[in-house]
């Protein structure tokens, strides 16, 4: 009935299964162990991936919560503070306190809103664009290597496992970000 295939995964039909692309119906067997391997590789890659950033944001006194700032700042010029705080998933507190920093190193502009003066539009400086594309490039280069050695296929399919890992909310989110390019 189900057929292993070399990931150690097998796919066979059952009932309930969910339409799978092409229409055919298949379910998924995963064991506990196959799991907790993807659960860390899920973790090491993460490392990996944030190793390059890491050491240029430690050289100017800035982390993770910097960068993440620095790229949706990048990905959506003039943005909100309350969009940032909704795309982030922070507190108010802690987006504050990256803000002033980022502010302080003349990485992000704040600027009083133009239809709402309450509202505080946010746009990277020069230096912030400068020091976003270091960011993005080392993350770009690791993650264009490994599309390569994966194929197309497997791509494909990494993508389609990380969009069904969102809530609904964040899928949304994350799709609306996609639709504007870059």
């Amino acid at each position: 009935m189900a057929e292993a295939d070399k990931t150690g995964i097998t796919a066979g039909l059952g009932q309930g299964a969910a339409p799978a692309a092409g229409g055919t119906e298949q379910l998924l067997f995963l064991t506990d162990e196959q799991v907790r391997k993807g659960i860390e590789a899920m973790f090491f890659a993460y490392r990996a991936f944030t190793a390059d950033p890491d050491r240029i944001l430690e050289s100017r006194g800035l982390g993770r919560a910097h960068h993440r700032a620095i790229h949706f700042i990048h990905r959506s010029p003039g943005t909100t503070v309350s969009n940032l705080l909704i795309t982030l998933g922070v507190t108010k507190q802690s987006l504050n306190r990256v803000l002033r920093a980022l502010i302080a190193e003349g990485l992000v502009e704040s600027r009083v809103g133009r239809h709402d003066k309450r509202e505080r539009n946010l746009t990277l400086t020069s230096q912030g664009a400068v020091l976003e594309r270091a960011l993005s490039e080392a993350q770009r280069g690791r993650m264009r290597a490994a599309y390569r050695a994966a194929g197309p296929v497997a791509v494909a399919g990494f993508r389609q496992v990380l969009e069904a890992m969102m809530d609904p909310e964040l899928r949304r989110q994350y799709q609306s970000l996609s639709e504007v390019g870059g």
